[in-house]
């Protein structure tokens, strides 16, 4: 059976916009026709808020532990963590294309069982490598599980802000890395730290890979592809004018292409012209944002029920259009 392709927004350095991103992804992926599951495996949940309700929220996070169908990503995996197998996931249709894996604050209490299954799935035996490869494979079985469900055509899955053993299992899980960053110091420091943790955990997997020699179910091969980065803008406020903020766009191309490529093949970077690997700049879009938050609803599918009237209407068709090209050239970039 062919597996669905995940792709996963991952900067270790939070405040960058990356929920926001993958929440407007989802949708606009969606429009262009792709048949889409969103999964939240951040434990903040914040992607799960953006597409649900308080009163949605309340009933899956409530729902019985023994519950037949598993309503949140962390009820999916939770058996694993006593004598269970993994649950199959109850997905919330956010769209006829879209559906969503809803994320859990429960999920942190899963750190620690990765953590071990990680030295565990190096063991000599191979009869007691089942559990730990079921346990670190988790999220990217119920990712397919989901997408099996809706035939879906991509996975987008949401991380924390870290470089933890939640989000190494969910990398291990993924296909292609998108990477969003702003354009100041620290998502340039943030670069430097991704780099060389995901050549860390792509080499340390195809080690437990070649362990497990004759695995009892499909695992993932943690290809971990870079794809590129968005550079997301932010409002300009005094401290930081124009100069400055050009200042680390300039210096953000060399340092991906020294941290996050190493050893990979380079897109050509000639001077004077847009870097290959920046996806693209997304503009800050202001008082939109908390429009779109308050609605559930994408910056490009607000109207003038929401308030969208006047100059908003024209930074709505903005929306649009720069998410469009942006799911674009993901799409044309890892062939879906």
């Amino acid at each position: 059976m062919a597996m669905t392709p995940v792709l996963t927004f991952f900067n270790n350095k939070g405040g960058v916009g990356k929920t926001s991103l993958v929440f407007h992804l989802s949708w606009m992926f969606a429009e262009m026709g792709k048949r889409v599951v969103a999964i939240d495996l951040d434990p903040q949940a914040n992607l799960t808020s953006a597409f649900l309700s308080e009163d949605v929220l309340e009933e899956i996070w409530d729902a019985p532990a023994d519950n037949a169908s598993a309503t949140t990503i962390y009820k999916c995996v939770q058996p694993l963590t006593k004598v269970g197998d993994l649950l199959r996931p109850a997905t919330q249709e956010i769209s006829r294309r879209l559906h969503l894996v809803p994320g859990d604050l429960a999920l942190a209490g899963f750190e620690d069982q990765l953590s071990s299954a990680w030295t565990e799935a190096m063991g000599s035996n191979q009869d007691n490598l089942y559990r730990p490869f079921r346990l670190l494979t988790a999220f990217w079985q119920v990712g397919q599980l989901a997408a099996e469900m809706h035939s879906a055509d991509i996975v987008l899955a949401d991380v924390g802000p870290n470089l933890g053993a939640i989000n190494r299992s969910a990398l291990i899980g993924t296909d292609h890395v998108v990477i969003p960053l702003a354009a100041d110091l620290f998502s340039l420091q943030g670069l430097r730290n991704l780099g060389p943790t995901l050549t860390g955990w792509r080499s340390d997997w195809s080690r437990r890979l070649e362990n497990w020699r004759m695995p009892d179910f499909a695992l993932p091969q943690g290809k971990m592809n870079p794809e590129g980065y968005v550079l997301l803008q932010h409002m300009e406020r005094m401290s930081r004018p124009v100069r400055a903020y050009e200042k680390w766009v300039k210096r953000i191309p060399e340092t991906y292409r020294e941290t996050i490529l190493k050893g990979q093949p380079n897109l050509p970077l000639s001077p004077g012209l847009e870097d290959p690997n920046c996806l693209a700049r997304l503009k800050h879009y202001r008082s939109l944002a908390p429009m779109a938050q308050e609605s559930r609803k994408p910056i490009f599918h607000l109207t003038s029920a929401d308030g969208a009237i006047g100059s908003h209407s024209q930074a709505v068709k903005d929306a649009w259009n720069d998410f469009h090209r942006l799911a674009s050239r993901i799409s044309s970039r890892i062939n879906i």
